[in-house]
């Protein structure tokens, strides 16, 4: 079962503003992605739902998580199904992510008290979202279903809706600062963080500074409140 409750989840997402995301088919480098950015400052994780045998990467891994990094927040992302939630909630997800909005998806994560965050891409959605329990919207692909612009017109007659946007995330102060300035509690980031190269040569202590910049750029853009 899950090792942290949804109110713990997502008050922690909030607090590290950076939900990193990423998939190998090799659980020591999921480990080593984990552990650079949670070393890093970034201690929540989503782990992306890809490829086969997807389930057994992360049960591996989350074990191992468990274990030796146990202030990590792991949670299971792209899962498109009531079913496979509730097959990653039984290897011990913390939290599941979803880029679309399925119904009975709530229901099954509702009943184990794990947070649950759909992806939504207009103001019905995210609406009917938080009529189901979501307390962390995703919307997904970000920059295509409008950026920062429509993360505010949201938040405009919606004040109370926390927003998680993915795709177009990048770990610059110009990107970060638009998307926080216009409402956003926290952001998932892939590729732009965890990057090709970064993975093709092992280079976590890369990782690991990249994490911390971005953490630590976020951090002052709060202080001085964006």
């Amino acid at each position: 079962m899950a090792r942290f409750s949804r109110i713990q989840t997502a008050q922690a997402m909030e607090k590290a503003g950076i939900i990193p995301v990423f998939y190998h088919p090799d659980p020591d480098i999921c480990f080593d992605v984990i552990k650079s950015c949670y070393n890093g400052g970034l201690p929540v994780f989503e782990f992306t739902n890809r490829g086969d045998y997807a389930h057994e990467v992360f049960s591996v891994l989350n074990k191992r998580v468990s274990g030796e990094l146990p202030g990590v927040i792991l949670g299971t992302g792209s899962v498109m199904d009531a079913g496979t939630a509730s097959l990653y909630m039984q290897l011990g997800t913390n939290f599941i992510v979803s880029p679309v909005l399925k119904e009975d998806m709530a229901l099954v994560c509702n009943r184990r008290k794990v947070l649950w965050s759909p992806g939504c891409g207009s103001v019905t959605e995210i609406s009917r979202a938080e009529e189901l329990g979501a307390e962390i919207v995703k919307i997904f692909p970000g920059t295509q279903v409008g950026g920062p612009e429509f993360v505010k017109s949201v938040k405009g007659p919606m004040p109370w809706t926390s927003i998680m946007p993915t795709g177009g995330v990048e770990p610059t102060e110009e990107n970060l600062s638009a998307w926080f300035k216009a409402g956003v509690t926290c952001v998932g980031m892939g590729s732009q963080l965890i990057t090709k190269e970064i993975i093709a040569g092992k280079n976590f202590k890369l990782l690991e500074d990249k994490a911390r910049n971005a953490s630590n750029m976020l951090k002052r853009l709060r202080k001085k409140k964006l």
